[in-house]
């Protein structure tokens, strides 16, 4: 047990020594930009797929007992404090996925992009185009 201990310790000691490069603000700012169009393609999708089956479900008799299961779980207090709980726990897991997103940005900013990077942008810049007809970005 105590070895255990040791390893593990001299383990978290040498992790913390490490230093990873930073990301280039140019490299940031693109994965910010790409990060909010993905987000609104998906916000367009959900509000398209939202009203798409609220119109089929209207007037069928299982549409109608889904719409009381959905409001019986929005009046729930169970519910609401689990959601609560949820956003209490994104919350605070928050500061800790921008670190390791940086993190991440940076080791591929220094180490993959001269290598990669080109091929990737190609390949973003290649998908576009189809994505804006599966899943436009909602005010364009």
């Amino acid at each position: 047990m105590k070895l255990a201990l040791a390893l593990i310790v001299a383990l978290q000691v040498s992790v913390c020594f490490c230093a990873l490069p930073e990301p280039d603000k140019e490299l940031v700012d693109k994965y910010e930009g790409l990060k909010a169009t993905f987000y609104k393609r998906l916000v367009s999708a959900y509000q398209k797929a939202h009203v798409a089956i609220g119109t089929l479900a209207e007037g069928t008799i299982t549409g109608e007992k889904a719409k009381e299961i959905v409001d019986s779980v929005k009046a729930s207090d169970r519910a609401q404090s689990a959601a609560k709980a949820l956003a209490a726990v994104a919350e605070e897991l928050e500061p800790v996925l921008e670190r390791a997103r940086m993190a991440a940005l940076g080791v591929y900013g220094a180490y993959l992009r001269p290598y990669i990077g080109e091929y990737l942008d190609h390949g973003i810049q290649s998908i576009k185009p189809m994505l804006d007809t599966v899943l436009p970005v909602e005010g364009q």
